[in-house]
């Protein structure tokens, strides 16, 4: 007899019965899990996350009454009392997100796992005891071997609640989507081989290599070929700024992924400005209908005219369902430590995976422990290969042997495996302290040079002095649709030979493929130095000799931020002749490392808190934010971004609006935005960002001015 009991109605007339979404919810989330052994424990969460379904209250809601029904705590009360705590926090969080577990003494109306299973003692839940008739509960819910060593910590089962939690999720997502929708999603086959075999094919035309940097860059790719073969496990590939280590990692992340039957490859980048470029790397060499770009700057618009590709990549962007993805380490990270199901629908698919930390050195100190730890997590208990890819390898080895002590780290490519003399392009100089007048007067001087600097406000003194022709300005004050396009104008003249001296915040060098003849860093972390060096001569086609880094101090104090790292830098520069040596790198690394110290590593207590009894869901992902909220947004309604603001102005908000707006936005910090605030140039909005009411203040060489004050001083 079909179940009178209903979960979903949808617009068209068609009932989905309770039992039947259960059902379907549970094999979906087994399937899930099962990429981690743990397919019990998704089948019990899924089975009995939507029981409370099964009250007269909820089924009055589905027929028009408008009380809300707290369904999901029955599922978690009835787990509870199987002693399923994976279960219970999955399900109890399904809609709200994982509760703080609380304490014995919380009370029934407060909103931890504990206040609510004191709801379900105290039967003040609606009724619905009827499940029992239909529902039959699994004779197999054993947990993952892991979890029942002496060895398992509170840390640890947080981190597998997070990844049940992700299971149950998506499937319920999926599952009444594919329900009320009438219909399921066009899901791209995850076919890893025949994508092994495309790049296999495009790259097969650069062999045998036309010239000597062409021959290393080959050596390297052929090697992280053969090193695919490994175990599974922990890897780095520590290559020279030039040697191809974007394909080089790719080949070996599908070789590996195909021979161990890897489902998926998730490419980690720093810095949206340099992601866009690797995605579309990997769109020339494996096709644009594999390649999901998540970050906050992609936008994939839901409208009616929407493509079915559109679609695709849109819906992708909620679970990560694609073969290869491309991403910031913001959205990675912060994911696995949030607790809302729409950050941790995609935890699930990154177990099982190939991933892929390009420029490593760049993961933030502040938050290093918890992020190595969740590495560590990823390979040792959730069949994934990590590999740490940069050409300055951090030293982390001690922390991810506290972490994974049975693990040991892999190079892809030892330095005996290609000529490291040919990747140097370059030759370092110490030119001191140097004042402004004197630093833009020796950039004058050069037809082709790129100039780095610590701050906006140096960027903008140094370029205030450079002859205009030919000289350029980037930094975070401009908007990323007007940086995109001075970045294209000087890609256009240095190739053309002509004039073009550019001066930068660091958002240049990590990554973004721009050559020049000779470059100037003011004196930073050796990383960055190093990085810099990577942006000078790059392609190889002037003498070492003659491509010159100089390295300088600027006038005025070290910002805070950069403290540790020069003084790390300067105690690596007294002790090594040869900079660019892995010892000097290891040791720099040590040495910031030590200079930070322990606790500078995890500064909100992540670990601390994950491994406290309470359980902290909430708590951590409140806490846990690679970049601070100190900063505010401000909207530029300049090109496109005028029509946009007006847009949110009228209301006429969607879920792509945002994403829109974010390349036309500047992120200030909190001084500036009320300088602006007061000088009338802002209209705050009641998120807290604003749009620029004074467009005069933002230049179209500089960006956003500082200050009301020096941006009216501009047009003087």
């Amino acid at each position: 007899m079909e179940s009178c009991y209903l979960s979903h109605c949808a617009e068209d007339g068609r009932q989905e019965s309770v039992l039947q979404h259960l059902q379907e919810t549970a094999i979906m989330a087994e399937g899930f899990a099962a990429a981690f052994g743990a397919g019990p424990q998704g089948y019990l969460a899924g089975l009995m996350h939507d029981i409370g379904k099964y009250s007269d209250a909820f089924q009055a809601r589905l027929q028009g009454n408008p009380h809300r029904v707290d369904h999901s705590t029955a599922g978690a009360w009835e787990t509870w009392q199987m002693h399923q705590s994976f279960a219970c926090f999955a399900i109890a969080g399904h809609h709200g997100g994982l509760p703080d577990g609380g304490c014995l003494t919380d009370t029934s109306d407060q909103s931890t796992l504990h206040g609510r299973m004191k709801r379900g003692k105290k039967h003040l839940l609606p009724p619905y005891s009827r499940w029992a008739s239909e529902v039959t509960l699994p004779k197999d819910i054993s947990f993952p071997d892991f979890l029942t060593t002496p060895t398992v910590t509170q840390a640890d089962a947080m981190f597998f609640a997070r990844m049940i939690y992700s299971c149950l999720v998506d499937a319920d997502f999926l599952c009444t989507e594919r329900f009320m929708s009438n219909h399921g999603r066009d899901f791209i086959p995850s076919n890893i081989a025949t994508l092994d075999t495309l790049l296999q094919n495009k790259t097969a035309g650069w062999f045998p290599p036309k010239n000597k940097l062409n021959e290393q860059r080959c050596a390297i790719l052929s090697q992280c070929r053969q090193q695919a073969e490994r175990e599974p496990g922990l890897f780095t590939l520590t290559v020279p700024t030039g040697g191809g280590k974007t394909t080089a990692s790719l080949s070996f992340a599908l070789a590996h992924a195909r021979k161990y039957h890897k489902s998926r490859v998730i490419y980690i980048i720093p810095y949206t400005s340099i992601i866009d470029q690797n995605a579309a790397v990997f769109r020339d060499l494996l096709g644009e209908d594999v390649v999901l770009e998540h970050h906050s700057g992609v936008m994939y618009d839901m409208n009616d005219e929407a493509t079915p590709h559109t679609i695709r990549m849109a819906q992708a962007t909620e679970n990560w369902d694609m073969p290869v993805v491309v991403t910031t380490a913001v959205q990675f990270f912060e994911s696995l430590y949030a607790n809302r199901s729409s950050q941790c629908r995609k935890l699930h698919n990154m177990a099982n995976s190939v991933l892929i930390f390009d420029e490593a050195q760049m993961m933030p100190i502040p938050y290093l422990r918890p992020c190595v730890y969740a590495i560590a997590q990823l390979v040792q208990h959730y069949n994934s290969s990590a590999v740490l890819c940069t050409a300055t390898q951090p030293a982390l080895g001690s922390l991810f042997h506290e972490f994974l002590p049975d693990q040991p780290i892999t190079e892809l490519c030892p330095a005996e495996c290609y000529d490291g003399s040919v990747f140097q392009r370059t030759s370092f100089q110490v030119a001191g302290k140097l004042d402004w007048d004197t630093l833009s007067h020796q950039l004058n001087q050069l037809p082709q040079v790129l100039c780095i600097v610590n701050s906006r406000t140096a960027a903008q003194e140094i370029f205030s002095r450079l002859d205009k022709d030919g000289s350029f300005h980037l930094s975070t004050l401009m908007y990323p649709v007007h940086r995109k396009a001075v970045l294209d104008t000087i890609r256009d003249r240095l190739e053309k030979g002509l004039p073009c001296r550019v001066v930068s915040t660091s958002l240049i060098e990590a990554g973004v493929d721009v050559d020049f003849p000779a470059v100037y860093r003011e004196q930073a972390g050796l990383d960055s130095i190093l990085q810099a060096a990577g942006r000078c001569n790059r392609e190889g086609k002037h003498s070492a000799r003659e491509s010159i880094v100089t390295i300088f101090e600027s006038q005025g104090t070290i910002p805070q931020l950069f403290s540790a790292p020069v003084a790390a830098w300067r105690s690596t520069a007294r002790q090594y002749a040869d900079i660019t040596s892995r010892e000097a790198i290891h040791s720099y690394f040590s040495d910031l490392l030590d200079l930070k110290g322990p606790s500078a590593q995890d500064c909100k207590d992540i670990l601390q808190k994950m491994n406290a009894p309470d359980c902290p869901f909430r708590s951590i992902a409140d806490e846990f934010h690679l970049i601070e909220t100190s900063s505010r947004t401000i909207y530029i309604p300049l090109e496109t971004g005028a029509s946009l603001v007006e847009q949110l102005r009228a209301g006429q908000i969607d879920q792509n609006l945002f994403r829109n707006l974010s390349k036309y936005s500047v992120t200030v910090y909190e001084n500036q935005f009320c300088q602006l605030e007061t000088a009338g140039a802002l209209e705050v909005l009641d998120d807290g960002s604003a749009i620029l009411l004074n467009t005069s203040l933002y230049d179209p060489q500089t960006g956003l001015a500082r200050t009301a004050e020096s941006g009216s001083g501009l047009f003087s």
